[in-house]
């Protein structure tokens, strides 16, 4: 396979032109129509319905006024009153069903609403589990992820609104268009003129507020960052010690005052816009009310033609300016639509390859990494230049160095979450970009340097590690004695059952180093044939160490054994230790091989004798760069 540094994709705007925006919005219908089909259908239907319903309404009052008309001054009997009772039984009758369509609607919009969240956010969660870890490095990953989270919330389902509410409204203007005709030809066109403006404002004032939004993502990321430190638990300590809550806050409300303001500023224009909207469409209507009047006084119009053509124009001004501003309101969200597709249509470099190799089954030759070259992305910075190192198989490999030597980037390329820039990195031969990656990962289990805590109960905390073992609580206590976390975990309250952590009702917080133990005890229930572990006792006394290292030994006999760690009481009982700094391989072999070179090893394990024999206990003292 030709080595290739993996490549950034760009996440700058690239969707501008109206025939993009236009294919974003079918894919929401499509993601619409998957996630809700049957009750899209009913949407549809009860939506047509309701749009003949004002119309109705509209073509009943010629009958009801000018019945009243005719019935004055000729008594109440049945005869008279009958035909204007039945029109009026059947304005009740469509008011009656225009409520209970509304209610339906709502019902069903709900639903819909539910549904279309749901299956929006899993692919939001899908994709955020599946694009490279790179994209984790850069700013501009986490500003289009923040504008997919905020518009999977209401924009898919804003746009069907706004769509069905175009549809209903043009049926029933072309209705209402149908009753005005005969009145003059020129009245459509009138009622269009008095609601263009209208439509202007909304179109101007939606693409200056998108921009607006676009442009403070950043501002707006960072106002809730400063929410979170001065609320969550985990800067809580140090906020108080060093007395940083006011400088939060004055930072969060200059920040959120400085949004607002210019939120407002938006705003105030908006408004100023609309009013003089309002102004022409009210011109326009008063002068063909006033036509309509003029022609009664004339006798070409009864009182019935006039309370028609007043509900009728009304309305239908209302309507136009509904379809105007539903035609906006899509023309708006077809903009913000363009994050939340953006962020889907991320391309994933980390993939498998079309034909992927079998895996080994069991480890007989090792790993080795072969002239490998890698940088993180957004950096020129060389994380490992050139670098070639051999673990065999079934050996226990201690890696030490200083911080930014590159130990863990070791860690990352060979689970795959990068592919270095140029080399090779093979297991038993076999280039690591040639194998699926479930298969390559399903090999190796890992103890991150930080150790995750997962707000669940200690059981479901080590099952983590292999969920194929969940159901089997003897395995998973197995793991926990392992790992030392069985004297943790039996203690609590519910053993096993007990909810971990602090976000819920009755969890219980553990230590660092009772957090470590439990995530070493989750990297043991995996079993796989390569175990990684960085830092694996940085939270855990140096009395501990011994004791925990004769057990790791035990469990990780007869597989590959990987220690990334700064203690040199720890690596001093690996099979083979590397010693790396800058990048590179600069020392190799056991304890014993490099304390007798006068080499970095060497050195920095006499500045721990000479620390410890001045302390009453041991200490484990990091390589020194010099």
């Amino acid at each position: 396979m030709t080595p290739m540094r993996p490549e950034r994709k760009s996440l700058k705007p690239m969707l501008h032109d109206p025939a993009l925006k236009l294919s974003y919005m079918l894919r929401v219908f499509g993601l619409i129509w998957t996630a809700a089909r049957g009750w899209t259908v009913a949407w549809g239907i009860l939506l047509a319905v309701q749009g003949l319903m004002p119309v109705a309404l509209v073509y009943l009052t010629k009958p009801l006024v000018d019945g009243l008309q005719a019935t004055v001054g000729r008594g109440t009997t049945w005869e008279s009153v009958r035909p204007v009772l039945m029109v009026a039984v059947g304005i009740g009758g469509i008011l009656l069903l225009t409520e209970l369509l509304k209610v339906c609607l709502a019902w069903i919009g709900t639903a819909q609403s539910e549904l279309v969240q749901d299956h929006i956010t899993d692919l939001i969660h899908a994709k955020s589990a599946s694009v490279d870890l790179a994209f984790y490095e850069t700013p501009d990953f986490y500003d289009h992820l923040y504008r997919a989270r905020g518009d999977a919330s209401n924009r898919p389902l804003a746009l069907l609104e706004s769509s069905g509410s175009l549809v209903q409204n043009s049926i029933t203007l072309i209705a209402m268009a149908a009753v005005l005709i005969p009145y003059g030809t020129w009245l459509p066109p009138a009622l269009l003129v008095s609601t263009l403006p209208a439509f202007y404002v909304v179109v101007r004032t939606s693409r200056r507020y998108h921009d607006w939004w676009k442009h403070t993502t950043t501002e707006r990321r960072r106002s809730q960052y400063l929410g979170v430190v001065l609320t969550e638990a985990w800067h809580a300590g140090e906020v108080r010690l060093f007395g940083l809550a006011g400088y939060f806050r004055n930072a969060y409300r200059e920040l959120r005052g400085r949004l607002r303001t210019e939120r407002l500023a938006l705003l105030r224009d908006q408004s100023l816009s609309r009013v003089g909207a309002e102004v022409v469409a009210l011109l326009v209507s008063a002068a063909t009310i006033a036509w309509m009047v003029w022609r009664a006084f004339l006798g070409h119009a009864t009182l019935g033609d006039i309370a028609l053509f007043y509900q009728a124009f009304q309305r239908g001004q209302g309507l136009m300016r509904a379809l105007l501003t539903n035609v906006g309101q899509i023309y708006t969200n077809g903009l913000f639509l363009v994050n939340l597709f953006e962020f889907l249509d991320l391309e994933t470099r980390i993939v498998d390859p079309p034909n992927p190799l079998p895996a080994p089954a069991t480890l007989k030759e090792g790993i080795r990494f072969r002239n490998v070259t890698f940088r993180y992305p957004g950096t020129d910075r060389v994380a490992l230049r050139d670098f070639s190192v051999t673990i065999p198989a079934g050996r226990t490999v201690a890696i030490v160095g200083a911080n930014g030597a590159g130990k863990t980037t070791l860690l990352k390329l060979l689970c795959r979450f990068y592919d270095p820039e140029s080399g090779q990195i093979e297991i038993d031969g076999i280039d690591l970009r040639d194998l699926s990656l479930t298969q390559l990962r399903r090999m190796i289990t890992v103890m991150f340097q930080l150790p995750v805590p997962y707000q669940d109960t200690a059981r479901q905390n080590i099952a983590m590690g292999n969920l194929e073992a969940e159901k089997d609580l003897s395995t998973i206590e197995a793991a926990a004695r392992d790992a030392g976390a069985h004297e943790v975990i039996a203690p609590l309250p519910k053993g096993y059952h007990t909810l971990l952590g602090k976000w819920f009702a009755e969890g219980t917080e553990l230590s660092a180093g009772e957090w470590q133990r439990v995530a070493m005890a989750r990297a043991y229930l995996r079993q796989s044939e390569i175990i990684i572990l960085d830092e694996p006792t940085s939270f855990m006394d140096s009395w501990a160490e011994a004791e925990w290292f004769e057990r790791f030994r035990a469990l990780a006999r007869g597989r590959t054994a990987i220690i990334i760690t700064h203690r040199l009481t720890i690596a001093m009982r690996a099979d083979v230790i590397h010693v790396m700094r800058y990048g590179q391989i600069v020392e190799s072999g056991s304890h014993q091989d490099l304390l007798a070179r006068p080499g970095l090893y060497s050195q920095s394990w006499r500045a721990q004798v000479e620390s410890a024999s001045q302390s009453s206990e041991t200490q484990a003292t990091p390589l020194v760069n010099s």
